[in-house]
Protein backbone atom coordinates (compact mmCIF):
# COMPACT_ATOMS: atom_id res chain seq x y z
CA UNK A 1 0.00 0.00 0.00
CA UNK A 2 1.44 3.44 -0.87
CA UNK A 3 2.30 5.89 1.90
CA UNK A 4 -0.25 9.23 2.23
CA UNK A 5 2.45 11.51 0.54
CA UNK A 6 2.82 9.04 -2.22
CA UNK A 7 -0.97 8.33 -3.01
CA UNK A 8 -2.55 11.65 -4.84
CA UNK A 9 -6.10 10.03 -3.95
CA UNK A 10 -5.18 9.32 0.33
CA UNK A 11 -7.96 10.71 2.08
CA UNK A 12 -6.96 12.52 5.60
CA UNK A 13 -9.70 11.49 8.11
CA UNK A 14 -8.36 14.24 10.49
CA UNK A 15 -7.89 17.05 8.45
CA UNK A 16 -11.35 16.03 6.11
CA UNK A 17 -9.78 17.03 3.28
CA UNK A 18 -9.41 14.72 0.21
CA UNK A 19 -6.27 15.66 -2.73
CA UNK A 20 -7.20 14.55 -6.29
CA UNK A 21 -5.40 14.86 -9.76
CA UNK A 22 -6.23 18.03 -11.07
CA UNK A 23 -8.72 17.03 -14.39
CA UNK A 24 -6.99 17.74 -17.99
CA UNK A 25 -7.54 21.11 -19.74
CA UNK A 26 -10.24 21.11 -21.73
CA UNK A 27 -9.41 20.39 -25.38
CA UNK A 28 -9.31 23.44 -28.17
CA UNK A 29 -12.26 24.87 -29.53
CA UNK A 30 -12.50 23.11 -33.27
CA UNK A 31 -11.46 25.56 -36.38
CA UNK A 32 -14.20 26.21 -38.14
CA UNK A 33 -13.74 27.03 -42.22
CA UNK A 34 -10.52 25.14 -42.04
CA UNK A 35 -6.86 25.55 -43.30
CA UNK A 36 -6.00 27.51 -46.78
CA UNK A 37 -3.91 26.11 -48.80
CA UNK A 38 -2.36 26.77 -52.00
CA UNK A 39 0.14 25.19 -54.24
CA UNK A 40 2.35 26.05 -56.99
CA UNK A 41 3.74 24.23 -59.17
CA UNK A 42 6.45 25.21 -62.33
CA UNK A 43 6.77 23.52 -65.28
CA UNK A 44 9.74 24.48 -67.42
CA UNK A 45 8.93 22.19 -70.54
CA UNK A 46 5.67 24.31 -70.85
CA UNK A 47 6.74 27.31 -69.41
CA UNK A 48 3.73 27.30 -67.01
CA UNK A 49 2.75 27.96 -63.48
CA UNK A 50 -0.23 25.86 -61.98
CA UNK A 51 -2.34 27.36 -58.56
CA UNK A 52 -4.20 25.68 -56.86
CA UNK A 53 -6.04 27.23 -53.90
CA UNK A 54 -8.28 25.02 -51.58
CA UNK A 55 -9.52 25.48 -48.14
CA UNK A 56 -12.29 22.85 -45.75
CA UNK A 57 -15.59 24.70 -45.07
CA UNK A 58 -17.77 23.81 -42.03
CA UNK A 59 -15.79 21.70 -39.92
CA UNK A 60 -14.31 19.47 -43.53
CA UNK A 61 -17.95 18.96 -44.04
CA UNK A 62 -16.96 20.44 -47.87
CA UNK A 63 -13.79 21.98 -49.72
CA UNK A 64 -13.87 24.58 -52.00
CA UNK A 65 -10.92 24.77 -54.71
CA UNK A 66 -9.99 27.30 -57.22
CA UNK A 67 -7.21 26.22 -59.73
CA UNK A 68 -5.96 28.01 -62.82
CA UNK A 69 -2.75 28.35 -64.80
CA UNK A 70 -0.56 31.19 -65.99
CA UNK A 71 2.19 31.54 -68.18
CA UNK A 72 5.86 33.70 -67.87
CA UNK A 73 3.95 36.89 -69.05
CA UNK A 74 1.03 36.61 -66.68
CA UNK A 75 -1.64 35.27 -68.76
CA UNK A 76 -4.23 33.18 -67.19
CA UNK A 77 -5.70 30.29 -68.65
CA UNK A 78 -8.59 27.63 -67.64
CA UNK A 79 -9.57 28.85 -64.66
CA UNK A 80 -11.88 26.49 -62.92
CA UNK A 81 -13.53 26.25 -59.57
CA UNK A 82 -14.80 23.10 -57.68
CA UNK A 83 -16.82 22.83 -54.28
CA UNK A 84 -17.27 19.15 -53.37
CA UNK A 85 -18.36 17.12 -50.23
CA UNK A 86 -18.80 13.18 -49.89
CA UNK A 87 -21.65 13.00 -51.65
CA UNK A 88 -21.84 15.85 -54.21
CA UNK A 89 -19.21 17.77 -55.99
CA UNK A 90 -19.54 20.97 -58.51
CA UNK A 91 -17.23 21.86 -60.86
CA UNK A 92 -17.55 24.97 -63.10
CA UNK A 93 -15.06 26.34 -65.67
CA UNK A 94 -15.08 30.09 -65.42
CA UNK A 95 -13.59 30.15 -69.45
CA UNK A 96 -16.49 27.85 -70.89
CA UNK A 97 -19.22 28.69 -68.54
CA UNK A 98 -19.80 25.03 -68.17
CA UNK A 99 -20.67 23.39 -65.32
CA UNK A 100 -19.93 19.14 -63.94
CA UNK A 101 -21.83 17.57 -61.64
CA UNK A 102 -21.50 14.57 -59.56
CA UNK A 103 -23.59 12.36 -56.97
CA UNK A 104 -23.03 9.36 -55.24
CA UNK A 105 -25.49 8.29 -52.52
CA UNK A 106 -26.36 4.88 -50.95
CA UNK A 107 -29.70 2.81 -51.12
CA UNK A 108 -30.03 0.86 -47.98
CA UNK A 109 -26.60 -1.46 -47.10
CA UNK A 110 -25.86 -3.02 -50.44
CA UNK A 111 -26.83 -0.18 -52.90
CA UNK A 112 -24.61 2.27 -54.19
CA UNK A 113 -26.19 5.42 -56.81
CA UNK A 114 -23.85 7.38 -58.92
CA UNK A 115 -24.74 10.02 -61.69
CA UNK A 116 -23.25 12.73 -63.40
CA UNK A 117 -23.76 15.91 -66.25
CA UNK A 118 -22.30 17.67 -67.73
CA UNK A 119 -24.39 20.86 -68.78
CA UNK A 120 -22.86 22.28 -71.71
CA UNK A 121 -23.01 18.97 -73.23
CA UNK A 122 -25.99 18.16 -72.02
CA UNK A 123 -25.27 14.87 -71.52
CA UNK A 124 -25.30 12.87 -68.24
CA UNK A 125 -24.15 9.09 -67.06
CA UNK A 126 -25.72 6.71 -64.62
CA UNK A 127 -24.59 3.96 -62.03
CA UNK A 128 -25.96 1.33 -60.11
CA UNK A 129 -24.10 -0.44 -58.12
CA UNK A 130 -25.47 -3.63 -55.91
CA UNK A 131 -23.48 -5.70 -53.77
CA UNK A 132 -24.39 -9.27 -52.78
CA UNK A 133 -24.36 -9.46 -48.95
CA UNK A 134 -24.81 -13.38 -48.91
CA UNK A 135 -21.49 -13.74 -50.89
CA UNK A 136 -18.64 -11.24 -50.17
CA UNK A 137 -16.75 -10.17 -53.01
CA UNK A 138 -20.05 -10.18 -55.50
CA UNK A 139 -21.23 -7.30 -57.03
CA UNK A 140 -23.50 -6.42 -59.87
CA UNK A 141 -22.98 -2.90 -61.52
CA UNK A 142 -25.62 -1.65 -64.35
CA UNK A 143 -24.49 2.20 -65.79
CA UNK A 144 -26.12 3.94 -69.31
CA UNK A 145 -25.76 7.39 -70.52
CA UNK A 146 -28.35 9.90 -69.98
CA UNK A 147 -28.40 12.17 -73.00
CA UNK A 148 -30.31 15.35 -72.47
CA UNK A 149 -31.68 15.86 -76.02
CA UNK A 150 -33.37 12.72 -77.30
CA UNK A 151 -34.53 13.91 -80.85
CA UNK A 152 -30.15 13.30 -81.44
CA UNK A 153 -29.76 10.45 -79.50
CA UNK A 154 -32.55 8.23 -79.43
CA UNK A 155 -31.05 5.24 -80.58
CA UNK A 156 -28.57 5.78 -77.39
CA UNK A 157 -32.17 6.35 -74.74
CA UNK A 158 -33.62 2.68 -75.95
CA UNK A 159 -29.95 1.37 -75.33
CA UNK A 160 -29.80 -1.27 -72.85
CA UNK A 161 -27.50 -0.07 -69.59
CA UNK A 162 -23.71 -1.99 -69.38
CA UNK A 163 -23.79 -5.42 -67.12
CA UNK A 164 -20.49 -5.67 -65.00
CA UNK A 165 -20.32 -8.50 -62.39
CA UNK A 166 -17.84 -8.34 -60.30
CA UNK A 167 -16.54 -11.78 -58.32
CA UNK A 168 -13.27 -12.02 -56.02
CA UNK A 169 -11.16 -13.15 -59.44
CA UNK A 170 -12.09 -10.84 -61.98
CA UNK A 171 -15.21 -9.03 -63.23
CA UNK A 172 -16.99 -9.65 -66.90
CA UNK A 173 -19.30 -6.48 -68.79
CA UNK A 174 -21.59 -6.91 -71.35
CA UNK A 175 -22.47 -3.54 -73.43
CA UNK A 176 -24.77 -2.81 -76.53
CA UNK A 177 -22.70 -1.22 -79.10
CA UNK A 178 -24.24 0.15 -81.97
CA UNK A 179 -22.51 -0.84 -85.54
CA UNK A 180 -22.92 0.93 -88.53
CA UNK A 181 -22.62 -0.65 -92.13
CA UNK A 182 -23.19 1.18 -95.28
CA UNK A 183 -24.35 -0.56 -98.51
CA UNK A 184 -24.04 1.12 -101.57
CA UNK A 185 -27.55 1.27 -103.55
CA UNK A 186 -28.40 2.05 -107.38
CA UNK A 187 -30.05 4.59 -108.20
CA UNK A 188 -31.01 5.11 -111.76
CA UNK A 189 -31.56 9.15 -111.66
CA UNK A 190 -27.48 9.25 -110.11
CA UNK A 191 -24.45 8.48 -111.55
CA UNK A 192 -22.95 8.36 -108.38
CA UNK A 193 -23.79 5.34 -105.93
CA UNK A 194 -25.72 6.28 -102.93
CA UNK A 195 -24.75 4.74 -99.53
CA UNK A 196 -27.85 3.77 -97.13
CA UNK A 197 -26.50 3.68 -93.12
CA UNK A 198 -28.32 0.44 -91.26
CA UNK A 199 -27.64 0.55 -87.39
CA UNK A 200 -27.47 -2.94 -86.01
CA UNK A 201 -26.69 -3.28 -81.99
CA UNK A 202 -24.39 -5.75 -80.77
CA UNK A 203 -23.62 -7.22 -77.52
CA UNK A 204 -19.59 -6.47 -77.08
CA UNK A 205 -18.24 -8.61 -74.20
CA UNK A 206 -14.71 -7.44 -71.79
CA UNK A 207 -13.59 -8.88 -68.66
CA UNK A 208 -10.91 -9.88 -66.85
CA UNK A 209 -9.67 -12.62 -64.19
CA UNK A 210 -6.67 -13.22 -62.17
CA UNK A 211 -5.44 -16.03 -60.11
CA UNK A 212 -2.21 -17.53 -58.09
CA UNK A 213 -0.42 -19.91 -60.43
CA UNK A 214 2.96 -21.14 -60.16
CA UNK A 215 4.10 -18.66 -57.18
CA UNK A 216 3.00 -15.86 -59.50
CA UNK A 217 0.00 -14.11 -60.94
CA UNK A 218 -1.83 -14.80 -63.85
CA UNK A 219 -3.95 -12.06 -65.30
CA UNK A 220 -6.48 -12.77 -68.65
CA UNK A 221 -7.98 -9.05 -70.20
CA UNK A 222 -10.22 -9.55 -73.15
CA UNK A 223 -11.88 -6.78 -74.87
CA UNK A 224 -12.41 -6.08 -78.33
CA UNK A 225 -11.58 -9.84 -79.52
CA UNK A 226 -8.48 -9.32 -78.23
CA UNK A 227 -7.10 -11.42 -75.16
CA UNK A 228 -4.11 -10.19 -73.20
CA UNK A 229 -2.35 -12.87 -71.05
CA UNK A 230 0.23 -11.68 -68.21
CA UNK A 231 1.89 -13.96 -65.78
CA UNK A 232 4.00 -11.85 -62.94
CA UNK A 233 6.40 -13.74 -60.70
CA UNK A 234 7.64 -11.48 -58.16
CA UNK A 235 9.93 -12.19 -54.55
CA UNK A 236 12.18 -9.90 -52.21
CA UNK A 237 14.84 -9.63 -54.98
CA UNK A 238 13.25 -10.79 -59.09
CA UNK A 239 10.69 -10.29 -61.18
CA UNK A 240 9.36 -11.92 -63.85
CA UNK A 241 6.76 -10.61 -65.98
CA UNK A 242 5.88 -12.03 -69.62
CA UNK A 243 2.94 -10.83 -71.76
CA UNK A 244 1.29 -12.46 -74.82
CA UNK A 245 -1.29 -10.72 -77.11
CA UNK A 246 -3.58 -13.08 -79.50
CA UNK A 247 -4.23 -13.09 -81.44
CA UNK A 248 -1.65 -11.09 -82.88
CA UNK A 249 0.74 -13.28 -80.83
CA UNK A 250 2.45 -10.44 -79.56
CA UNK A 251 5.25 -11.37 -76.88
CA UNK A 252 6.88 -9.28 -74.49
CA UNK A 253 8.45 -9.62 -70.93
CA UNK A 254 9.92 -7.39 -68.25
CA UNK A 255 12.64 -8.36 -65.80
CA UNK A 256 13.69 -6.28 -62.93
CA UNK A 257 15.96 -7.17 -60.58
CA UNK A 258 16.48 -5.74 -56.82
CA UNK A 259 20.13 -5.35 -56.06
CA UNK A 260 20.21 -4.02 -52.56
CA UNK A 261 17.25 -2.57 -50.86
CA UNK A 262 18.36 1.26 -52.65
CA UNK A 263 19.56 -0.28 -56.06
CA UNK A 264 17.12 -1.97 -58.63
CA UNK A 265 17.44 -2.59 -62.34
CA UNK A 266 14.64 -2.99 -64.90
CA UNK A 267 14.90 -4.37 -68.54
CA UNK A 268 11.52 -4.10 -70.97
CA UNK A 269 11.87 -5.98 -74.47
CA UNK A 270 9.68 -6.21 -77.22
CA UNK A 271 10.10 -10.00 -78.99
CA UNK A 272 7.76 -9.00 -82.28
CA UNK A 273 9.60 -5.25 -82.69
CA UNK A 274 12.66 -5.96 -80.74
CA UNK A 275 12.36 -2.60 -79.25
CA UNK A 276 13.55 -2.75 -75.57
CA UNK A 277 13.79 -0.02 -72.62
CA UNK A 278 16.22 -0.34 -69.38
CA UNK A 279 15.94 1.37 -66.47
CA UNK A 280 17.85 1.84 -63.04
CA UNK A 281 17.07 3.58 -59.97
CA UNK A 282 18.91 4.60 -57.17
CA UNK A 283 17.28 6.09 -53.68
CA UNK A 284 18.58 7.56 -51.10
CA UNK A 285 16.23 7.83 -48.01
CA UNK A 286 12.57 8.50 -48.47
CA UNK A 287 13.04 12.01 -50.36
CA UNK A 288 15.61 11.80 -52.67
CA UNK A 289 15.70 9.20 -56.09
CA UNK A 290 17.90 9.21 -59.17
CA UNK A 291 16.64 7.21 -62.43
CA UNK A 292 18.45 6.91 -65.53
CA UNK A 293 16.96 5.07 -68.68
CA UNK A 294 17.02 4.37 -72.59
CA UNK A 295 14.28 3.45 -74.90
CA UNK A 296 15.14 1.95 -78.52
CA UNK A 297 11.66 2.91 -80.02
CA UNK A 298 12.26 6.69 -79.72
CA UNK A 299 15.74 6.38 -79.10
CA UNK A 300 15.88 8.30 -76.39
CA UNK A 301 18.48 8.23 -73.11
CA UNK A 302 17.79 10.58 -69.75
CA UNK A 303 18.08 10.90 -66.13
CA UNK A 304 16.10 12.03 -63.49
CA UNK A 305 16.68 13.81 -60.21
CA UNK A 306 13.75 13.74 -57.64
CA UNK A 307 13.94 15.67 -54.20
CA UNK A 308 10.89 14.20 -52.31
CA UNK A 309 8.60 11.33 -52.77
CA UNK A 310 8.04 10.62 -56.57
CA UNK A 311 4.36 9.79 -55.83
CA UNK A 312 3.44 10.96 -52.90
CA UNK A 313 2.43 15.02 -52.06
CA UNK A 314 3.78 17.92 -51.88
CA UNK A 315 2.86 18.50 -47.73
CA UNK A 316 4.82 15.08 -47.12
CA UNK A 317 8.39 16.51 -48.98
CA UNK A 318 11.09 18.62 -47.20
CA UNK A 319 9.91 22.03 -46.54
CA UNK A 320 7.04 21.09 -48.39
CA UNK A 321 8.48 21.12 -51.68
CA UNK A 322 8.90 18.79 -54.80
CA UNK A 323 11.89 19.40 -57.03
CA UNK A 324 12.55 17.10 -60.53
CA UNK A 325 15.41 17.68 -62.66
CA UNK A 326 15.48 15.59 -66.40
CA UNK A 327 17.98 15.27 -68.75
CA UNK A 328 16.87 13.61 -72.14
CA UNK A 329 19.63 13.03 -74.85
CA UNK A 330 18.50 12.02 -78.39
CA UNK A 331 20.50 9.54 -79.62
CA UNK A 332 19.99 10.80 -83.19
CA UNK A 333 21.45 14.44 -82.22
CA UNK A 334 22.88 14.54 -79.03
CA UNK A 335 23.51 18.55 -79.67
CA UNK A 336 19.79 18.58 -79.29
CA UNK A 337 19.65 17.90 -75.38
CA UNK A 338 17.35 19.45 -73.28
CA UNK A 339 17.29 19.77 -69.50
CA UNK A 340 13.73 20.07 -67.77
CA UNK A 341 12.66 20.67 -64.41
CA UNK A 342 9.61 20.86 -62.06
CA UNK A 343 9.08 22.70 -58.92
CA UNK A 344 5.78 22.09 -56.34
CA UNK A 345 5.41 24.08 -53.49
CA UNK A 346 2.86 24.39 -50.94
CA UNK A 347 1.91 26.36 -48.11
CA UNK A 348 -0.41 26.31 -45.26
CA UNK A 349 -2.17 30.02 -44.11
Amino acid sequence: MKSPIENPNYTSASAGVVVVDSPPPPPPPARRGGLLRVTSEFDSESASFLHKVSCKLLDSVAKLKLSFQNNIKGQVSEPQLRLSSKHLSLLYDLEDRNALINACFDVGPSIQVSASHDLKANQGHLSLLANLPPHPGYALQLSTPLPSSSSSSSSLALALPKATFRFPIGEVSLEEQEQVEEEEEEREEQEAPVFVKNNNNLLSVSGNVKAQFLNGLCTAHYKDQDLKLRYSYKDDEFSFIPTLSLPSNALSFAFKRRLTPSHKFSYWYNCDSNYWSAVYKRTYGKDFKFKAGYDSEVRLGWASLWVGDEGGKAKTAPMKMKVQFMLQVPQDDIKSSVLMFRVKKRWDI
